[in-house]
């Protein structure tokens, strides 16, 4: 059970010289600054209307805004470094104006846009290639000293879902963590949180198999990020859209709690912390 395996784990994560206590579940809610991700009811299209959407995260108890300007769907369109700049930079500004307490973790697989984003006032830093994707990612972490979640995927955006691969997907996703995990260390970098990526480079039975097995990164005694919010491992299963995909995606939340996830990143605020709630209570018995 999750309240057995989360006492080995790292529970605070240092956020700018801020301590943030991890002993219990907490959520993520999803920014998305992009024209074509995957949800339409979650593009944002303007600062003003981010600003909403924090609003409504905080008040709804999201501990974390999860802010992208690059959509990481698959066969999503590449964007420029510039362009995902003049995307983020901004609203990451007004969002550490108006609301201070919010911690911020910026979507991105690019060392620039990472490290203009910290400057801007953002906190964590959430790759959705591990490294993979730019070089200099894992030094510029190191060097910032900011908590980085270390995500699973093969291949690009682009090309991703071509032809996922893989001769036991629960066991390959934990060799590539603990080498991943182990140059990030080696580098100086105190706070990784890791992503097993369902949904990415990953066929419906691959994110069934790895959500079965997710205890197995146990054995690593660092926190746990899941994101299944509406995605196509869902709707496509059920023969849904993904607007009719939130009941599911509660479900696959309860179960991956039941095996020691530490962060759900939805789109739902309320209902993933009303899921964490209900679990929290059935584990107190």
């Amino acid at each position: 059970m999750a309240k057995d395996t989360f006492l080995n784990r790292k529970i605070t994560l240092n956020l700018k010289g801020e301590l943030l206590d991890l002993s219990r579940p907490c959520v993520m809610g999803i920014l998305n600054l992009t024209p074509d991700s995957f949800y339409t009811e979650s593009r944002i299209s303007s600062t003003d209307r981010a600003l909403e959407r924090v609003e409504n995260c905080l008040q709804e108890g999201a501990s974390f805004i999860d802010i992208g300007a690059y959509s990481s769907r698959p066969g999503a369109a590449d964007v420029s470094t510039d362009e995902e700049l003049k995307r983020m930079i901004p609203v990451v500004e007004a969002i550490s104006k108006r609301f201070p307490e919010a911690k911020l973790s910026i979507d991105t697989f690019r060392a620039k846009v990472a490290r203009e984003s910290i400057e801007a006032g953002a906190h964590i830093i959430n790759d959705i290639s591990g490294g993979e994707l730019d070089e200099q990612m894992f030094e510029t972490v190191a060097d910032l000293q900011v908590p980085y979640i270390l995500m699973h995927m093969k291949g690009n955006p682009q090309n991703m879902q071509d032809d996922p691969v893989y001769g036991n997907v629960s066991l390959d996703v934990v060799d590539y963590f603990e080498k991943k995990v182990n140059i990030l260390k080696k580098l100086g970098l105190k706070d990784i949180i890791l992503d097993p990526g369902f949904g990415f480079a990953k066929t419906i039975d691959h994110n069934y198999e790895l959500l079965n097995h997710m205890q197995n990164l146990d054995i690593f005694g660092l926190p746990v990020l899941v994101g299944f919010s509406r995605k196509s491992m869902i709707y496509k299963f059920l023969n849904i859209s993904p607007q009719e995909a939130l009941n599911a995606t509660t479900v696959l939340n309860t179960l991956a709690l039941q095996k020691g996830a530490t962060i759900l990143r939805v789109h739902d605020v309320k209902a993933a912390a009303e899921c964490i709630a209900l679990v929290e209570k059935v584990q107190e018995r």
